[in-house]
């Protein structure tokens, strides 16, 4: 497949204790395990669905086995101090590889779809940043063109003031937000939501 777009997937490796923690803390260490591997599956089923070179970047280890098919998605190391350092490292290398549209996703976001990624894509021919505003106040999706290096510092990261402050980096420049979703952190996220109820019937 020969495309100058690529998408970077941060995901979490699958250990006990270590994934969604914050929603551990109401429904415990297996059940959020379990939702966050659903969760993973899920960010998979729709960047399958994208044709676009993928990256995939653990937290922790590169697993020798696991549902990212190696001719699909290359897999790297999370590197990095904090989240920002560590998204700001991924995208360098993907522009250092040649990329010219550059997207980043998490993997706790069920809402997501390849018809939103695919927007992203195309919006990048008009502006030079896209962002998936989440409802927390933070981002679900991350897209450029060059590497802007501010948005990347100085922020609290995991907090509400993350894409006001990522915003003010770039006043600048031309900015396209999508639509709002929400992403996975608390069990608020998921006790209304249809798709996560039979994780949720023997609490």
């Amino acid at each position: 497949m020969k495309t100058k777009n690529c998408i970077l997937i941060f995901t979490r490796n699958l250990k006990l204790g270590k994934v969604k923690t914050r929603l551990a803390k109401t429904i415990g260490d297996e059940k959020a395990l379990e939702i966050y591997q659903f969760l993973v599956q899920k960010t998979k089923e729709i960047s399958d669905q994208v044709q676009v070179k993928k990256r995939v970047y653990y937290d922790q280890s590169i697993p020798e086995n696991d549902f990212w098919n190696s001719e699909d998605y290359q897999k790297f190391l999370q590197k990095g101090t904090d989240l920002g350092s560590r998204m700001y490292q991924a995208f360098l290398q993907a522009f250092q590889s040649d990329f010219e549209k550059v997207i980043i996703i998490g993997s706790d976001l069920y809402d997501l779809t390849p018809k939103i990624i695919s927007e992203a894509f195309q919006e990048l021919d008009k502006s030079d940043v896209v962002i998936g505003p989440a409802e927390d106040g933070g981002y679900y999706l991350l897209g450029m063109k060059v590497l802007h290096p501010p948005i990347f510092k100085n922020k609290n990261w995991g907090t509400d003031s993350v894409r006001k402050e990522t915003l003010a980096d770039l006043k600048e420049k031309k900015v396209f937000l999508l639509e709002e979703l929400n992403d996975v952190d608390i069990f608020e996220d998921i006790q209304d939501h249809p798709a996560f109820q039979h994780f949720l019937k023997d609490l």
